[in-house]
């Protein structure tokens, strides 16, 4: 794996039209590969994740979907850990062109609260003030 770190790994993003099309990605977002070993289509298949989204699309595993010098999903499946982190560096309309950080992982904290009319009343009433100002 030591030496993966030192290299540039770009993959190319598909599937994007199956769920959120392309509107989660966005060059320098930070997004995870987590390999789908279960995944009946495709036994390479590498899923990729954006935090609070979900699935937003797959490596590329085909060589009708995957852009000319980037790795597919075959080829990197045994080189990388079991989720990593993937940055977005080329959108076009069709593509999207990744690099890959196989030593590093993405860690999100989601923290939902709820809070009762009264506080949800104070708080409106000093927005709507900052807002009148």
């Amino acid at each position: 794996m030591e030496q993966l770190v030192d290299q540039d790994l770009y993959i190319t993003i598909t599937g994007t039209h199956h769920y959120f099309g392309m509107s989660p990605f966005k060059v320098g977002n930070f997004l995870s590969l987590v390999k789908e070993p279960e995944n009946i289509f495709d036994e390479e298949a590498i899923a990729v994740m954006a935090p609070v989204i979900g699935k937003v699309g797959y490596v590329a595993n085909s060589p009708h979907t995957l852009a000319k010098g980037c790795l597919s999903g075959g080829r990197i499946y045994d080189l990388l850990p079991n989720e990593c982190l993937v940055i977005p560096r080329f959108i076009t309309q069709t593509k999207i062109i990744a690099r890959v950080h196989p030593d590093k992982k993405l860690v999100t904290h989601t923290e939902i609260t709820i809070a009762d009319s009264n506080e949800f009343r104070e708080m409106s009433d000093f927005y709507r003030k900052l807002t009148e100002e």
